[in-house]
């Protein structure tokens, strides 16, 4: 298993396929470093040598933003909104959609399970 940024990319996958298991890159993306660093993107990622491997490393490390930076910019910038009181960091704060969906019903993946409420008596 090749190792890149910090992560164990899949050796029996395509390369260009390997390579989006890092957190940031996706399939796009993966075309683009393939590219950059001059490696078929059809390659297996176990055939590929050390050479091959530091040549995508740098090319990560020059163009992209990945892994625990970018896991972190993003937390920061979700800390920004609940600072600011934004519309998006009140709904953050209170564990709601952020995007625009309907509440009412679905929703069940940022509320959590359901809670039975008590029906009233006649």
């Amino acid at each position: 298993m090749p190792r890149i940024q910090g992560v164990d990319i899949p050796a029996n996958k395509r390369v260009h396929v390997a390579l989006t298991y890092i957190y940031g890159i996706g399939p796009y993306s993966a075309f683009q470093i393939c590219d950059g660093a001059g490696i078929q993107p059809e390659v297996k990622a176990r055939d590929l040598s050390e050479d091959e491997v530091s040549r995508i490393t740098t090319v990560i490390q020059n163009s992209f933003i990945v892994e625990g930076e970018l896991r972190r910019q993003v937390q920061q910038n979700i800390t920004r909104l609940k600072d600011i009181s934004s519309y998006r960091g009140i709904r953050h704060r209170r564990g709601l959609p952020v995007r625009g969906q309907k509440t009412r019903t679905n929703a069940r993946t940022r509320k959590g399970p359901a809670r039975a409420v008590a029906k009233k008596k006649n």
